[in-house]
C-alpha cells in the first residue's frame, strides 16, 4: 500500500489509555491509506523534563490524590487555566514544529496538553495543516480546548455540549475506537475464558480495573464487592506489583497483574467496575459488558463518572449500600440490557472516517480568540503554581532520599525525583507493543 498523506498523532504516556487510543487510531488510519506516526509529548521537552512531569503526575495520583483533585478542580473552575498552560508551553512550540515530518498533512492530539501546544501554532499561522483533538475523555476539562484546533472529536452529545460550552469550535460526535478483538462473546467463549484464567465456572464475576498504574481505592473496592455476595471480584492491578501482592493474600479475590489478553478476560466477566472512565471502560462496552463506576479517583475520574453517568453509558455508584443492588441490576436487570445497547452504539461509526476527511479535504481552522482571564483567575493560577512548586520541592527531596537509600531505581534518577515511573516498553508506540511487566 502506498501512503500519500501523513498524520502525526501526539499523545502522552500518562497511563496506558491515551497511548492505546493513539495506537488504534494509527492502525485504522493506515488501513485507510494514510501514513501515521505517533509521538510522545514528553519527548518534546528538553533535559528529560517530560519524564519528570510524568513522574509528578504518577506520584500525585498514587500518593497525594487529594492534591491532584484540588489542582484539577482549579483548572476546571477558573478560566485562566488553559491560557496559563499555553503560556507555560510556549518554549517548546519550536521543538514541536521541528519534529513534524515535511509530508505531514494533519496533527491529531489525544492528550489535552498537546492541544495547547499545537492549537496556538495553527491559530498563529505557523502550522499550515489541520489540528484535530480526539477527546479520549467523556468529560471535557478546559485544558482540552485550545484556539486554533480545527476539529474536536467527541464521544457523546453530552461531551459535545461540554466542549462547546468551553468555547471549542468544530465539535462533532464520532464513534469510539478499541482494538478489533474487543467484541461480545458467546456463552461457549465465556466458559473457555474462565477456564483459561482459572476463574469459577459458575456465578457472577465483577472485573475490577484501575488503569495500568493500579491507582485508587482498589483493595477497599474489592472487599466491598465481595461483601455484597452478588459477584466475585476479579482484580487487574496493572503494573502495580505491590497492590497485586497485597491482594493475592486475600481469600475470595482473584488477582492478576498485567494481562496481555484483556479481550478474553472481559468475555469471562459479567460486569466491569472501574474508577477513572478510561480505555478499559470503552473496551468493556465494546465487549457487551455493563460498566459501573465506583469510588472514582479525584480529578478526571470524578468528572468522567458524572458525564458518563449522564450519558447512560455507565452507572455511578455513589453509596456503598447501593453497590450490591446496582451490580445485580447490571448483570441481570433491565438497566444492564439498556446500558449494553447504549455502549455498543458508541462503536457503530469509525472516527477515522471523519479524521481522514479533514486530512484530505483541508478543512479550514475554526480559530477562536483566547479566553480572557480576570485578575481573580490569574491570582488563582498563581496560587496553584506556588502550591505545586512547594509540593514538587517536598516530594522531590523525599524521592531523592529514597534513591540515596536504595529504595528507588537508580537507572532513571530524573524521573525518580518526582515519583517512581514504570519504564515505557520499547518499540513502536503505534505498533503491537508487548508490556514488559510479568503476569502474576
Amino acid at each position: 500500500m502506498t501512503f500519500n498523506d501523513r498524520v502525526v498523532i501526539v499523545s502522552a504516556s500518562a497511563g496506558a489509555g491515551h497511548d492505546g487510543a493513539s495506537r488504534e487510531l494509527a492502525r485504522r488510519l493506515r488501513e485507510r491509506g494514510l501514513a501515521a506516526d505517533c509521538l510522545d509529548l514528553a519527548d518534546l521537552f528538553p533535559w528529560r523534563l517530560g519524564r519528570l512531569l510524568q513522574g509528578t503526575y504518577h506520584g500525585m495520583l498514587s500518593r497525594l490524590p487529594w492534591f491532584y483533585g484540588f489542582l484539577f478542580s482549579i483548572g476546571a473552575r477558573f478560566g485562566g487555566a488553559a491560557p496559563s498552560t499555553r503560556a507555560l508551553l510556549r518554549p517548546i512550540r519550536r521543538r514541536a514544529l521541528a519534529v513534524l515530518p515535511p509530508d505531514t498533512r494533519a496533527v491529531v492530539s489525544t492528550y489535552p496538553v498537546v492541544s495547547q501546544v499545537f492549537g496556538p501554532l495553527r491559530r498563529d499561522g505557523r502550522l499550515a495543516v489541520p489540528v484535530i483533538t480526539y477527546l479520549t475523555d467523556f468529560a471535557v476539562n478546559p485544558i482540552w480546548v485550545s484556539p486554533g484546533v480545527d476539529l474536536h472529536c467527541a464521544a457523546h452529545r453530552t461531551t459535545r455540549s461540554e466542549a462547546r460550552r468551553l468555547g471549542a469550535g468544530g465539535v462533532r460526535v464520532v464513534g469510539r475506537m478499541v482494538g478489533p478483538d474487543f467484541r461480545p462473546g458467546s456463552e461457549a467463549e465465556k466458559r473457555r475464558a474462565r477456564e483459561r484464567f482459572g476463574l469459577p465456572a459458575q456465578g457472577r464475576l465483577a472485573l475490577l480495573v484501575a488503569g495500568s498504574w493500579g491507582v485508587g481505592e482498589v483493595a477497599r473496592t474489592a472487599a466491598e464487592i465481595a461483601r455484597t455476595g452478588v459477584a466475585t471480584p476479579v482484580v487487574v492491578c496493572g503494573r502495580n506489583g505491590a497492590l497485586c501482592r497485597r491482594l493475592t493474600r486475600r481469600p475470595g479475590v482473584h488477582v492478576f497483574g498485567w494481562v496481555d489478553d484483556m479481550p478474553a478476560l472481559l468475555r469471562a466477566a459479567d460486569v466491569l467496575v472501574e474508577n477513572a472512565g478510561g480505555l478499559t471502560a470503552l473496551e468493556a462496552m465494546a465487549s457487551g459488558l455493563p460498566v459501573a463506576t465506583y469510588r472514582p479517583i479525584p480529578g478526571h475520574g470524578r468528572a468522567n463518572a458524572a458525564t458518563m453517568d449522564r450519558a447512560a453509558v455507565t452507572t455511578w455508584v455513589r453509596r456503598r449500600r447501593d453497590l450490591g443492588p446496582v451490580l445485580l441490576e447490571l448483570t441481570d436487570g433491565v438497566r444492564g440490557r439498556r446500558q449494553r445497547a447504549i455502549g455498543l452504539g458508541l462503536f457503530e461509526s469509525d472516527p477515522t472516517a471523519e479524521i481522514a476527511a479533514v486530512v484530505r479535504g483541508r478543512v479550514p481552522a475554526a480559530v477562536r480568540p483566547p479566553i480572557r482571564t480576570t485578575r481573580w483567575t490569574s491570582r488563582a493560577g498563581a496560587v496553584a503554581v506556588v502550591a505545586t512548586a512547594a509540593l514538587l520541592a517536598w516530594h522531590g527531596s523525599a524521592s531523592l532520599r529514597a534513591v540515596a537509600a536504595g529504595r528507588a531505581p537508580r537507572d532513571d534518577r530524573p524521573a525518580a525525583v518526582l515519583g517512581w515511573v514504570t519504564p515505557r516498553p520499547a518499540g513502536d508506540r503505534c505498533g503491537p507493543v508487548r508490556p514488559t511487566a510479568p503476569r502474576w
